[in-house]
């Protein structure tokens, strides 16, 4: 079992973070942030499928494991970023038992699932598909997201499906789906939440949450959940230079009174 599946389900610490921007100086960049993994967003960004393979090169640069997330639900987008090298998948919008089942054929190969086997990346290009079929299955992580008032209804059995290793909380959707946004649904959200978390610690499963900022880590580590993906690496841009952008024009009305 490689680290970082052995670091998911034992419910280590791990903090990453989005991966939007569609080129390897950012991943780069952010590998060296000191992320315990990244999360290349191919459902919300402009990122091609041919960029994909690139990212994740990028990132094992570093050794920092790179997830995907995965458009949907197709089990040829699945194959396709674990054949390009991903440590794992992110699925989204997983409502049913029925989804997480198919999540888990197309991620492991049989007799845990049906994945075909194909000579890509991950496989060196062929050259070593049998090393690669005998770890695969131990080692690479599947996490499908729950964000829908469905899948909030079917906790109890998305939860128990075999193969999946983690849970993940898309607290934005959910928040829509049930009625519940900004500051005025906060409570029913949070409920909501921890609906989740209780429901799939008891089956047995690691949960992880999105969270734009890390103000609130700590009261959700103690809630359960260890596995936190903060903003993305656009959001980290944008506020960071806004931020620098903020504090410089502070300086605008002593440097007009300097230069008078």
């Amino acid at each position: 079992m490689s680290d970082f599946r052995r670091n998911c389900i034992e419910r280590e610490l791990l903090i990453g973070t989005f991966a939007a921007i569609p080129h390897p100086v950012a991943i780069e960049v952010i590998a060296a942030s000191g992320v315990d993994f990244l999360c290349i967003d191919w459902e919300h960004s402009q990122i091609s499928r041919e960029r994909i393979e690139d990212l994740i090169r990028a990132a094992d640069v570093h050794r920092v494991p790179a997830m995907v997330r995965v458009p949907g639900h197709a089990a040829e987008d699945i194959a396709a970023v674990l054949d390009a090298g991903a440590a794992g998948v992110l699925v989204p919008r997983i409502s049913t038992a029925e989804q997480a089942r198919s999540a888990v054929r197309a991620m492991r190969y049989p007799p845990l699932g049906a994945r075909g086997v194909g000579p890509g990346r991950a496989a060196a290009y062929g050259y070593r598909i049998p090393d690669y079929l005998a770890k695969a299955n131990a080692e690479l992580v599947l996490a499908i997201q729950v964000e829908t008032a469905e899948g909030l209804a079917n906790i109890v059995d998305i939860a128990a499906v075999d193969g999946v290793d983690l849970i993940f909380i898309g607290p934005g959707d959910l928040s829509v789906s049930i009625d519940a946004m900004g500051p005025a649904g906060k409570d029913k959200l949070d409920a909501a939440i921890r609906t989740i978390v209780k429901t799939a610690l008891s089956a047995g499963r690691a949960v992880g949450i999105f969270r734009p900022t890390p103000d609130d880590v700590g009261t959700w580590s103690a809630a359960g959940i260890s596995f936190f993906l903060l903003a993305s690496d656009t959001m980290y841009l944008g506020a960071g230079l806004t931020a620098g952008v903020i504090e410089a024009k502070k300086h605008k009305s002593s440097l007009g009174v300097a230069e008078k």
